[in-house]
């Protein structure tokens, strides 16, 4: 059998002689003899078998079982969570100091005169401190003007439209203590302000609320606390009560 170093020199053309052309004396080198070096975990001998050493043995066998369980998994990502709030009994206390109106807050709130450079008299922050959030609370006395105030607050709510996902109000109505308003719950998760009021007895007397978070707006973690204290809100607006009022 011809040798694998002889194969082109022994070549003929259909006349007998060597092809032309320089190619006619190749010798190829035995392909079994390379070592791979520095690396010694394996070596190519001459009798073409592979030697691998027990350590690469043991990591592709850990890799192969790692690749076989995580392909028989389902990845389901975690819901976004949020940090546990403890919210408390919901008990309430009356204020009825020397204001034109009165009501029911709760025992964890604390109101304080508003200090800021456009407050008016009767003017007051409900601060509820466990949640960092204040009620905001405006008075006005109405001189031919109820249009006005019902147009302000309406523009004032207009302003979180392109932060809100949706704004819904309903409708308050107490004839027997003439009081009458509109509430406006604000949602979405930036929206500044979640809930706003006005109440009035169209006559003489009219108070407009604002909630505020003292924080960057986040409503999907704060929503637990904002549903908390719209329920004070509206315990508030169920027991407000004017002190002079003038009946039409």
């Amino acid at each position: 059998m011809t040798s694998p170093s002889k194969m082109f020199e022994n070549r003929r053309n259909d006349a007998g002689t060597p092809p032309t052309g320089s190619l006619h004396r190749f010798t190829i080198l035995p392909l079994c003899h390379f070592t791979i070096l520095p690396f010694h975990h394996f070596t190519i001998s001459p009798s073409h078998h592979l030697t691998i050493s027990p350590f690469i043995r043991i990591t592709l066998s850990v890799l192969l079982l790692f690749l076989v369980a995580s392909c028989g998994n389902t990845y389901t990502p975690k819901p976004r969570g949020y940090f546990r709030i403890d919210l408390p009994a919901q008990k309430y206390q009356s204020f009825d100091q020397s204001f034109p109106f009165s009501f029911e807050y709760p025992v964890y709130a604390d109101i304080v005169p508003d200090s800021s450079r456009m407050a008016e008299p009767y003017w007051i922050n409900l601060q509820y401190m466990p949640f960092h959030a204040t009620l905001h609370l405006s008075y006005k006395v109405i001189d031919g003007n109820l249009a006005q105030y019902l147009n302000d607050a309406h523009t004032l709510v207009n302003k979180h439209i392109p932060k809100a996902n949706a704004i819904t109000q309903r409708e308050f109505v107490d004839r027997e203590h003439h009081v009458y308003g509109l509430i406006y719950d604000i949602r979405g998760a930036d929206a500044a302000s979640s809930y706003q009021f006005y109440l009035t007895d169209s006559i003489s007397n009219f108070v407009r609320g604002a909630l505020y978070f003292n924080m960057v707006p986040n409503n999907d973690s704060l929503a637990p606390v904002i549903e908390f204290l719209k329920g004070d809100v509206v315990h508030m607006i169920n027991t407000f009560r004017w002190k002079v009022t003038k009946h039409i």
